[in-house]
């Protein structure tokens, strides 16, 4: 009788299966997944009941996903794996803006603004802040006619793109900074809010007693040619949220106090290496 075919034979075959991939990137990428995955079967025990709880779970995300609303990036999101991608790739240095996620409500093609101008295109607010600052380089150079890509949620709790009682494109905007690299950018103060619960994201919270809350806070991406461009919020102190943040985005270098209704904060990028 032959030997029984072992898990290690099997991994072996997998992973050879993928020796004449043309992008060499791309078999060493799903090599290490191949490998990992197989680790992680191996080391739970994973039965055929719970292996198919997690394709229905997955299928569920999918069907989930379209131009409004993207499950798998706030799956990645709430297991740390987005925010952690994101320490990888900006390797910020000491004094450099720290980055933070990017969220599954970005939308792309927001509006220029003007300098000062408020992203909240529907009613005007009493809540409104003024956030100002300079973009500059880590070596202390001002970048004129940097961009600011902004946006955030409405003082209902929602981004536009989650309530069709919004206009399209409001609280978002897209900002350059001056000569001496000066932005300025008015918008409502941010409020706490929950990312959707209402899909399979929610459910797994749910069953493992996390919350589903976010601090309050104010996306930006900061981009300048040969520049590393840095995704990351500004957030409230004010916020009961910030130490069980629900995508583990908060750092202690971007929490600023709203609470002034005009704030600074500068925004410090690395040169590309």
């Amino acid at each position: 009788m032959s030997p029984a075919f072992t898990n290690d034979q099997h991994l072996n075959d997998v992973l050879e299966s993928f020796d004449h991939a043309t992008n060499p990137r791309l078999a060493d990428v799903l090599r290490s997944l191949v490998a990992h995955l197989h680790a992680f079967v191996i080391e739970t025990g994973l039965t055929r009941e719970e292996w198919m709880t997690g394709i229905e779970f997955l299928t569920a995300a999918g069907h989930l996903c379209d131009d409004r609303r993207q499950e798998f990036i706030l799956l990645s999101d709430t297991l740390g794996v987005s925010m952690l991608v994101e320490m990888v790739n900006q390797h910020a240095s000491d004094g450099a803006t720290e980055p933070t996620v990017l969220g599954p409500f970005y939308v792309p093609g927001a509006p220029a603004r003007a300098m000062g101008e408020s992203i909240a295109q529907d009613d005007s607010h009493d809540d409104e802040v003024l956030i100002s600052g300079v973009v500059r380089s880590s070596r202390g150079e001002p970048l004129a006619d940097a961009s600011l890509d902004v946006w955030q949620v409405t003082p209902k709790g929602l981004y536009d793109v989650q309530d069709s009682t919004i206009t399209p494109m409001s609280h978002r905007g897209i900002y350059r900074t001056d000569a001496d690299g000066r932005f300025a950018v008015r918008t409502t103060i941010p409020v706490d809010y929950q990312i959707p619960t209402d899909g399979p994201v929610g459910k797994m919270l749910a069953a493992t007693g996390r919350l589903s809350w976010r601090p309050a806070h104010t996306h930006f991406m900061v981009s300048y040619p040969g520049y590393r461009t840095v995704i990351t919020h500004v957030f409230d102190a004010a916020s009961p949220h910030l130490k069980s943040d629900a995508v583990f985005g908060v750092r202690d270098s971007l929490v600023v106090d709203f609470a002034a209704k005009e704030l600074s904060f500068d925004f410090v990028l690395d040169p590309i290496t």
